[in-house]
């Protein structure tokens, strides 16, 4: 049975029900919680028998590790064997905020299914007062990737908590809406200095750019190996309809591809749907079944916002068929298409 807790987004660590929360972590228990990205599927990260459980609630494999929250910088140097000067300037300029750091993992402080083996950790500390609230009432680090089932969209309510996993975890505090929609940017920096961005999110490379004065990389690592980070190798966020991605090209030319393709899913019989942004609704009114409106060419972090819940509102209508377009590779949406690609697992139109 799942207790679940509905609390002001601005609640404190004496709340009632944060204590309550908290307990349970402590006995080695899953509490999933709202943050500034996602919301998090939590557990003491130094109870091995409490990570094992979030692995088997979520249905994740065990080779992809987990990004530890904390609630202070001195949290992050017990858990960090070092912390190099890039990494802690990015921490002071970021934390609280959507941005994890890949470092070495001090032996003995975390369970090593939290970082599958490896001799890093992800950590990061949240910019959402429930989550921090609720690691400072519990006392400990909290492993948490987002809280759905693996491969599904993630959570931005906690009602998309509740639909794949009420009865799998012991506690969820529903905080409202998460901010930002997307999860954070996960970089590791190299023996140079360089920041390799090995997952975007949140925070945009101009901002990491920025903020550290070093050379800021796409990627650093094959996604065929066993991944350093979260969302390096696996399929996520999908819907459960077959899901096409269609990027670039001129406009006419890929909303055309996109309405041959809805009508001939919906000669097959196929229930069909196109996500896109709002500019380019009205392209598809006749041609799919449901039209899902996301965001803005002018507004990408709305776009980033709304987009695990868009994917969810193809499951919510039982579409078979699913086509997206594109938006620009720049600042957040980056991210998005990411994101996009993952949903996609590899079914891209080139136009």
């Amino acid at each position: 049975m799942t207790t679940y807790w509905q609390v002001p987004p601005d609640c404190s660590p004496e709340a009632d029900e944060v204590r309550e929360a908290a307990e349970l972590l402590r006995q080695g228990r899953l509490v999933a919680f709202p943050t500034e990205t996602v919301y998090g599927l939590g557990a003491d990260a130094r109870n091995t028998q409490a990570v094992e459980a979030i692995f088997t609630a979520k249905g994740r494999p065990s080779d992809n590790p987990l990004i530890v929250h904390i609630a202070g910088i001195g949290m992050l140097d017990e858990l960090a064997l070092s912390v190099d000067p890039v990494s802690r300037q990015l921490a002071e300029v970021f934390w609280p905020g959507p941005l994890t750091l890949v470092l070495p993992c001090r032996p003995g402080m975390l369970s090593p299914l939290v970082t599958a083996g490896l001799d890093t950790v992800g950590i990061r500390m949240p910019d959402h007062p429930v989550a921090l609230s609720l690691i400072r009432a519990s006392g400990c680090p909290v492993a948490a990737p987002s809280a759905n089932r693996s491969g599904r969209p993630s959570p931005t309510l906690a009602e998309h908590v509740r639909e794949d996993l009420d009865g799998r975890i012991d506690g969820l505090l529903d905080g409202g809406a998460t901010g930002v929609g997307l999860e954070s940017t996960v970089v590791q920096v190299d023996g140079a200095g360089r920041v390799h961005v090995l997952r975007p999110g949140g925070i945009t490379l101009q901002q990491l750019a920025e903020a550290s004065a070093a050379p800021v990389v796409r990627g650093g690592g094959e996604e065929t190996l066993r991944p350093r980070a979260p969302g390096m190798k696996y399929t996520h966020y999908a819907p459960q309809a077959r899901l096409t991605l269609v990027p670039g090209g001129e406009a006419p030319a890929v909303a055309e591809a996109i309405r041959r393709g809805l009508r001939e899913a919906r000669l097959k019989g196929e229930k069909t749907a196109v996500l896109v942004p709002a500019e380019h609704a009205h392209s598809y009114q006749e041609d799919a079944d449901l039209v899902i409106p996301c965001g803005s060419l002018g507004d990408l972090p709305a776009a980033a916002a709304g987009l695990f819940a868009a994917l969810r509102r193809m499951d919510e209508a039982g579409i078979d068929c699913a086509f997206a377009e594109s938006y620009p590779e720049e600042d957040i949406g980056l991210a998005i298409m990411n994101r996009l690609r993952k949903a996609a697992g590899g079914r891209v139109l080139e136009v």
